[in-house]
């Protein structure tokens, strides 16, 4: 799925009214009509509404969903703050086809002192859309503080009011609605993917309002959220007549002392990847550690590896618990010196290339780097907001030629032609130690079985994550465990073969 910024979704709107040769009014109904059908499966009609608006576009599709509630016997309250005494075109159409329709509306330049609500109200905010460029002042502010405090189910449309769609949004205390859920329309916006916002934006579901498919032909689309069509684009057909060699033979090099399970999780995920053949690097004398866990496993000791011919491997996957002591970093500097293939490389390989930031020249092109946001911070510095983050992940992943996966609710994968594909899997169950020795095990096995490094770490993350959302719900999120990522991936494998 495509995330649009406003500009784009504004030209996808028009280009649609164009095309299906209507006007603006019968697209904000085709909204409006959306807007109800996903209100009224939730809510029957012992249910009251009060729907607030603003003077825009997004006031307008309030109006709209105001009226459609009230024809289907629901009780309507509606409020229109105009402050300005201007209503858009298709605000000031809304609001006569309301009238006409005994829809009782109050219309008021100020925000009231307070407001009472029931138990049995919903709020729907309809105040500001995608549009906003400035914070929510004055009596706006003061209406959305009363929206705020009423302690009621709220509803936002488009966008909470007062939260820019494509840009850091300047918090204050009650300048932005906090939604219980935002109905978003045909295409995500990137402030809803943001951790910075999600105090804010709550559940959230995209309507298809019917915007046409070719709306967005040859838009500069750089931001996309993983779905099931197109991970199905992604996959790879089995040929019938392979063998183990035709799936790859790939290196991990994880576990330090006291640290092998994240050897035996990295390893665990990759033969779980599709991927053919496997060989372990752990410390000397671990081995039996290791052939008693995973049998399927091949094992060499880390002094094996100045005379280990690397090129019998595909891909190299290094970093889950080694450590950073010198023998890691001789371990790490010895790849980079000696390998051209791809590298995935996690959590103390990262820390170690955070100490030695010029050897991130020599990283070979292709290669995927895992940071959590805190590795991600010392190898490539801090940033002011989320929005900065992503620009940063983006510019770095383009400047090395290589794919950066920044984990994290809605993991980030920035790709080297500038793309960024938002996850949109995986829950807080999986906030626990070893769930990224899972990821790096599982994208390894992956560039292994012959993905491209993109292409790996988008599967990787989307599977990982459904994964963990099956743990969650056979085992619970506080109970889950990253090896129960691992059991569950067969059955996240089956879903998206399956569809």
């Amino acid at each position: 799925m495509e995330i649009l910024n406003s500009e784009q979704v504004r030209q996808a709107d028009q280009l649609t009214i164009i095309k299906k040769s209507i006007d603006s009014t019968e697209l904000m109904e085709s909204a409006a009509i959306a807007c109800l059908n996903e209100i009224t499966q939730k809510f029957n009609n012992t249910y009251k509404f009060h729907v607030f608006c603003g003077p825009g576009n997004n006031g307008g599709d309030g109006l709209a969903i105001a009226r459609l509630l009230n024809e289907k016997s629901y009780e309507v309250n509606v409020t229109l703050l105009n402050v300005s005494g201007k209503l858009s075109h298709d605000n000031h159409q809304n609001l006569q086809k309301a009238i006409s329709g005994n829809l009782k509306i109050d219309q008021i330049n100020r925000a009231p002192d307070r407001l009472e609500f029931d138990d049995k109200t919903i709020i729907v905010d309809a105040l500001f859309g995608i549009g906003l460029n400035q914070p929510a002042t004055g009596e706006f502010a003061k209406l959305i503080e009363i929206i705020n405090h009423s302690g009621r189910y709220i509803i936002c449309i488009d966008m909470p009011s007062g939260l820019f769609s494509d840009q850091p949004s300047i918090q204050g205390v009650n300048n932005i609605v906090k939604a219980s859920v935002t109905y978003t329309f045909q295409y995500l916006k990137q402030a809803l993917l943001m951790p910075e916002n999600a105090d804010y934006f709550g559940d959230i579901k995209v309507l298809d309002i019917g915007l046409i498919h070719e709306a967005t032909v040859g838009m500069n689309i750089m931001n996309y959220l993983l779905d099931e069509n197109l991970v199905a684009s992604i996959l790879l057909t089995r040929p019938a007549f392979s063998h183990k060699g035709t799936f790859g033979h790939s290196l991990i090099i994880a576990g330090g002392e006291g640290k092998i399970g994240a050897c035996i999780l990295s390893a665990g995920a990759f033969l779980k990847s599709g991927a053919g053949l496997l060989t372990v690097m752990v410390p000397d004398n671990h081995s039996d550690i290791i052939h008693s866990s995973l049998p399927e496993a091949m094992v060499l000791n880390r002094s094996d590896l100045k005379n280990t011919d690397l090129n019998k491997y595909n891909v190299i996957g290094i970093g889950p618990g080694t450590g950073t002591d010198i023998e890691s970093n001789h371990i790490l500097n010895h790849l980079l010196n000696n390998w051209t293939n791809p590298l995935v490389i996690d959590a103390d390989a990262l820390n170690i290339l955070s100490e030695n930031k010029s050897w991130l020249n020599r990283i070979p092109e292709g290669s995927v780097l895992t940071p959590h946001p805190g590795e991600f911070r010392k190898l490539f510095g801090d940033w002011k907001n989320d929005f900065e983050k992503i620009e940063n992940q983006r510019d770095f992943s383009i400047k090395m030629k290589c794919v950066i996966v920044l984990k994290g609710k809605n993991t980030s994968i920035a790709c080297p032609d500038g793309r960024i594909y938002f996850n949109p899997t995986g829950n807080s169950g999986m906030a626990k130690g070893g769930s990224g020795d899972v990821l790096t095990g599982l994208i390894t096995g992956l560039i292994s079985s012959g993905y491209n490094s993109v292409a790996a770490a988008c599967l990787g993350v989307y599977l990982h994550g459904y994964a963990g959302d099956l743990a969650a719900r056979h085992k619970t999120e506080q109970g889950m465990t990253a090896g129960d990522i691992i059991s569950c991936l067969p059955e996240a494998w089956k879903k998206v073969t399956n569809g």
